[in-house]
C-alpha cells in the first residue's frame, strides 16, 4: 500500500515540475481576443489526485499563449466541491507568470460534486456583467466546464439560463458522462464545444479547444476605414497604452496565393510584407491610427502592425483591403434651365488634380451639325445657346485626364417649343346672359384653345363653379350663354407640350356695352 501511494506522489511531483517550466510565454503570443473565460473545475472526491493534476496541466497548456489583461483575455477559476470556491477572479492575474503560478498552487476541494451551487455562483456573481468578480460589460463571456462526468447533478436548467444570458458554454468530460445531458448544456456547435477525452490524452484536444475559445473571443483589433483610390485609414486598439514602445507598420500589395498555400497558413496568419515592394511607418505607443498614402487604385493591399515593446511580447496583426477603382470624370451629366433656344449642361466630379480640360459636343438629332466648346478644368457646367426650339439634342461631355486617358458621357435633351401668347381677346355681350368671345393668335404649332369662365361676386370673390371648354385650332370665336351677371372669361392657346400665355376679360350684363380683354 505504501508503495502505491509513494508511486502516485512521484508521478504528481514529476508532472508539476514539468509544468512549472512552461511559465514563459512563447514568442507568438495570441494577441487576438478580448473577453472573460471562467473555468469550472471539478475537484470533488470523485476526481483522483492524478486526474486533478492532469486537468491543471491541461489548463496551463491551454491558456499559455493568450495575452492577458484589461484589454485582452481575463481568466477566472471556480472549483466544484461540497462548498464551491472561487480560486481567483477575472481581475486577479494580468500576466502569464501570475496565472501559471496560481494554477500550480491550486488545491482540490474534495467532498460532493455540488455543480448546481457552482453554476448559481457563476450566474449570479462571477459571470454577471459588472458583478463583484469583475466580468466586463458588452464583451464575450465563456464558461468551460471540466468534469469527470460522475453525478454532475441537475445542470441542464442552470446551464440554459447562462446561455440565455449570452454565456457560451463548453464542456470537457474525462469520464463516462451522459452524452445526452452534456450535449444539451453546451452552446452549438456541439462538435467544437463538447469533448470526451481520456485523462492521459487531454493534450490532443488542446489546440481544438483553444481555437473554439478564440472563435468566440476574437476581437477586431486591426481595421481599415475610409478606403479611397489612393489612401486608407488604419485603426487599431492601443495595446501598448501604458507601455514603453512603438508600432511598426508595413504595407504593400498583397502577394497572390494559391489555395494550398492559404490552407497551409491556416486562420490567424498572413503572408509577409517583408518583400521589396512595401512601405514602412512608425507610430508612438499611445497612437491608434495611421493613414496609408500613395496607394494604387483597385489594388489589394496587406498591412501588418507590429507592436514593439521591451516589457511584453505581442504578435503582429495583419489585415487586407482593396482600394477603390479609379474614378474618371465625368461620372454624371445633368441638364437644367432648359428653354426654347438654350440649355445648361452640368457634370462631375471636377477632379482638377487629374483633369486637364472638359470638351462639350452637341448636335441636333437626327443628323444635325456638330458643335463643340471647351471649358477649363475647374468648370463644371456651361450654357449651350442658339439652339433650335422643340428639338432633341445629343450632348457629350468628355474629360481629358493628365494620365492621357479620356472618358466621355452623353445625354439627350429636348429644347422647349415656342409657345406665343394669345394676341387679343374681345367679349361682346349678347342679350342679358350671353357673350360673344373673339380672339386672335399665332397659328404656328397651335393644337387648340382652352376656355374657362366663372361667375364673380363682390370684391372679385368666386360666385359660381368654374366651367371649361376645349376648341380646335381653327376656332377664333365662340358664344357662351346662361352666364352670371359678372363673369370672368379666359382663353389660353394650347401647344404640343403645354399651354401658352392666355388673356382674361370680365363680362358685365348691366348694360349693352362691349368689354375689351386685358391680360390676367
Amino acid at each position: 500500500m505504501k508503495g502505491r501511494v509513494l508511486f502516485t506522489c512521484m508521478l504528481v511531483c514529476v508532472f508539476l515540475w514539468s509544468s512549472s517550466g512552461q511559465n514563459s510565454a512563447p514568442e507568438a503570443v495570441l494577441n487576438c481576443c478580448e473577453g472573460d473565460v471562467l473555468f469550472l473545475l471539478d475537484s470533488s472526491g470523485s476526481v483522483s489526485s492524478y486526474d486533478y493534476s492532469r486537468m491543471l496541466g491541461f489548463l496551463s497548456e491551454l491558456l499559455l499563449p493568450f495575452s492577458l489583461g484589461e484589454d485582452q483575455v481575463r481568466v477566472s477559476l471556480l472549483q466544484v466541491g461540497t462548498q464551491p470556491r472561487l480560486e481567483f477572479g477575472f481581475d486577479s492575474h494580468n500576466s502569464q507568470t501570475g496565472l501559471q503560478g496560481a494554477l500550480g498552487n491550486t488545491k482540490p476541494l474534495r467532498g460532493d460534486t455540488n455543480t448546481e451551487e457552482a453554476l448559481r455562483m457563476a450566474k449570479d456573481w462571477v459571470l454577471k456583467p459588472g458583478g463583484g468578480a469583475g466580468a466586463r460589460e458588452e464583451l464575450p463571456r465563456v464558461l468551460v466546464w471540466l468534469t469527470d462526468g460522475v453525478k454532475p447533478g441537475d445542470v441542464i436548467g442552470p446551464m440554459e439560463k447562462l446561455r440565455e444570458e449570452g454565456v457560451a458554454v463548453l464542456v470537457i468530460s474525462t469520464g463516462h458522462g451522459n452524452y445526452q445531458v452534456l450535449r444539451q448544456v453546451v452552446t452549438p456547435p456541439v462538435e467544437s464545444h463538447l469533448y470526451f477525452v481520456d485523462i492521459d490524452d487531454m493534450s490532443i484536444i488542446t489546440e481544438d479547444l483553444r481555437d473554439a475559445i478564440i472563435e468566440i473571443l476574437r476581437a477586431e483589433r486591426l481595421q481599415v476605414r475610409d478606403v479611397s483610390t489612393d489612401s486608407a485609414m488604419l485603426q487599431w486598439r492601443p495595446v501598448l497604452a501604458g507601455l514603453t514602445g512603438y508600432y511598426e507598420i508595413r504595407f504593400g500589395p498583397a502577394p497572390s496565393l494559391g489555395v494550398s498555400e492559404r490552407e497551409a497558413r491556416g486562420p490567424g496568419t498572413s503572408p509577409s510584407t517583408s518583400g521589396s515592394h512595401y512601405q514602412r511607418l512608425t507610430r508612438p505607443g499611445d497612437s491608434s491610427m495611421a493613414r496609408l498614402m500613395d496607394l494604387k487604385p483597385d489594388t489589394t493591399y496587406m498591412a501588418t502592425l507590429t507592436p514593439k515593446s521591451n516589457l511584453q511580447v505581442l504578435n503582429p496583426l495583419s489585415v487586407t483591403f482593396t482600394t477603390k477603382p479609379e474614378v474618371l470624370s465625368p461620372t454624371v451629366v445633368t441638364v437644367s434651365d432648359s428653354g426654347a433656344n438654350s440649355v445648361r449642361v452640368s457634370w462631375g466630379p471636377l477632379q482638377p488634380e487629374s483633369v486637364q480640360s472638359f470638351q462639350v459636343e452637341y448636335m441636333a438629332l437626327p443628323g444635325g451639325k456638330l458643335h463643340m466648346t471647351t471649358v477649363g478644368q475647374g468648370q463644371n457646367s456651361t450654357l449651350l445657346t442658339n439652339l433650335q426650339p422643340d428639338t432633341q439634342y445629343l450632348v457629350t461631355v468628355s474629360a481629358r485626364h493628365s494620365s492621357g486617358r479620356e472618358r466621355a458621357m452623353s445625354v439627350k435633351v429636348c429644347t422647349e417649343e415656342v409657345r406665343p401668347a394669345l394676341a387679343d381677346l374681345q367679349l361682346t355681350t349678347v342679350g342679358s346672359d350671353s357673350v360673344q368671345v373673339d380672339w386672335k393668335a399665332s397659328v404656328d404649332g397651335l393644337r387648340g384653345y382652352w376656355l374657362t369662365w366663372e361667375g364673380q361676386g363682390i370684391h372679385g370673390s368666386t360666385a359660381a363653379p368654374r366651367s371649361s371648354l376645349y376648341l380646335p385650332s381653327n376656332s377664333l370665336s365662340t358664344r357662351l350663354t346662361h352666364l352670371p351677371p359678372a363673369t370672368r372669361v379666359c382663353v389660353s392657346p394650347v401647344y404640343r407640350t403645354a399651354r401658352g400665355e392666355g388673356l382674361c376679360c370680365m363680362a358685365q350684363f348691366h348694360s349693352d356695352a362691349s368689354v375689351w380683354g386685358h391680360r390676367s
